[in-house]
């Protein structure tokens, strides 16, 4: 039996890892201060006190031995559910994420598996200090052997952890924290896991698609409204597993729309947005009208907070990109 709750993106997260921990005795979560502070965010406060320190364990500020501790953790049969306070500090445990999590099923042609979940808010908009604000997730798309996966509001934060955390590939699980209580869902907890590797289609429409993740479907879909104003059928998809990519949704999309444009957070070039425009073109350039529009954050470091907004993009420079892709007919 099942029960809805008014739930913001960071207590679906927690009503996530709750419910499996609840289920699951091998999960155990660790990471700087997740355990008697409850994390940063939150995101695990309470479960220290409910299972224990022996499944919710605070670590040093050593990244990269909670990504080592975590693949030994897995490979004897544990499902660790290791947090990366911020994405801007994962890059010391780079080593132990690209080179053992995601090989070592090859490596033992399939004889061990790494049920890791790497838990890490990312992205900007909340006004933190450098290193706190990255969006990096195309370093880890790159990666054979890893699943990447970003929620974009609550009712997916819940359904696709769930998914992860009975996943038996690593995954890093990225929250966009500008979000976090951004927004809230009626999230039925009824421990129902939402698919890996699909792609979402928030909106149909027929003219024009427009494609992204994380926090930018905020500002994508506030864009299709104010695009639906002046009589613009708009289709909005939500990407959510960023590795590896669901295509197919996509393709469909343009087929029918033979217009789009992706928007991302991160710097533009070499972004996800750049592969998603590639596979369009090599595999849907006869369904286009116009030329494939993309809007992202600029080739700099993400700015200090008075410059911050300025750097992410806009609703109004969604819908100016949009724009010019109708003007193609």
């Amino acid at each position: 039996m099942s029960d809805t709750k008014i739930l913001t993106l960071i207590e679906a997260v927690t009503a996530a890892l709750d419910h499996e921990m609840g289920l699951d005795k091998e999960i155990v979560l660790m990471g700087e201060d997740v355990g008697k502070n409850g994390g940063v965010f939150r995101a695990t406060d309470g479960l220290q006190q409910k299972y224990g320190d022996e499944r919710v364990m605070d670590t040093p500020l050593a990244e990269a031995m909670i990504a080592g501790l975590s693949v030994g953790m897995a490979a004897q049969g544990m499902k660790p559910v290791p947090e990366i306070q911020f994405m801007g500090f994962v890059f010391p445990a780079f080593n132990q994420i690209a080179t053992a999590a995601a090989r070592m099923r090859n490596r033992t042609r399939g004889r061990l598996t790494m049920p890791i979940t790497f838990r890490m808010p990312y992205g900007g908009g909340i006004h933190a200090p450098e290193h706190h604000s990255e969006s990096t997730e195309a370093l880890f798309a790159h990666i054979p052997g890893l699943r990447v996966l970003i929620p974009s509001n609550p009712t997916r934060a819940y359904g696709l952890l769930l998914a992860s955390l009975r996943s038996p590939d690593p995954i890093l699980f990225l929250e966009p924290k500008r979000v976090y209580r951004m927004v809230k869902h009626e999230v039925e907890m009824n421990g129902v896991a939402l698919p890996l590797d699909k792609c979402f289609v928030d909106r149909e429409g027929d003219d024009i698609t427009l494609i992204s993740w994380g926090a930018m479907m905020h500002e994508t879909l506030l864009a299709a409204d104010q695009l639906a104003k002046d009589g613009v059928s708009v289709e909005v998809i939500d990407v959510a597993t960023v590795a590896p990519m669901d295509m197919e949704t996509i393709f469909t999309s343009v087929r029918k729309t033979g217009r789009c444009v992706v928007v991302q957070e991160a710097p533009r070039a070499g972004g996800l947005g750049s592969e998603i425009a590639a596979e369009i073109a090599e595999h849907e350039l006869m369904s286009l009208i116009a030329p494939i529009g993309r809007v992202a954050g600029y080739d700099t470091i993400m700015p200090y907070a008075k410059m911050e907004m300025q750097y992410m993009p806009s609703v109004e420079r969604v819908v100016e990109e949009a724009q010019k892709v109708l003007k193609y007919v």
